[in-house]
């Protein structure tokens, strides 16, 4: 399948995209109103409840904007790297959730949203100060070492 024909499908069966897909595709957090299709031996995440996504839009944009200077980037509004990109929706996450929720073992996105929104007038009242701390210190995975001259490739 070409990548146009792949899109294509995707956007016809995937009509309402999750917003933090690739936090959840990570499994780096939870959403109990996300539900995982496949398609083309590949995985996406829908979102099953639409007020949500707008909220969780809204969360993910200013994110991204307080972000910046983690990011060491001037305008964190642009098409991001997969790297950043992922650095903010995971690391923004768990900064979230050490904020709202720090007992739980994973962030829970529609539960932190909604702690969000009832604990604070609107998501701009949300001290972003704190919640970068989780965007600054958050790792991808390291890179596999290629393997030295004469060892069996793994």
């Amino acid at each position: 399948m070409d990548e146009t024909s792949y899109r294509i499908a995707r956007d016809q069966i995937n009509q309402l995209p999750c917003v933090f897909d690739r936090a959840l595709l990570m499994q780096a957090a939870v959403c109990e109103a996300a539900q995982r299709l496949s398609l083309a031996e590949r995985e996406v995440v829908a979102c099953r409840a639409p007020l949500a996504r707008a909220a969780c839009g809204q969360l993910l944009s200013l994110l991204r904007k307080n972000s910046a200077f983690a990011l060491k980037v001037k305008d964190a509004q642009r098409i991001l790297p997969h790297a950043m990109t992922m650095k903010v929706q995971c690391g923004g996450l768990i900064g979230l959730r050490d904020l709202l929720d720090p007992a739980a073992a994973a962030p829970d996105v529609l539960k932190l949203v909604r702690l969000a929104q009832a604990e604070y007038e609107n998501f701009e009242a949300l001290p972003f100060s704190r919640i970068v701390q989780g965007v600054a210190h958050w790792q991808g995975r390291k890179r596999r070492a290629p393997p030295l001259p004469g060892e069996p490739k793994t």
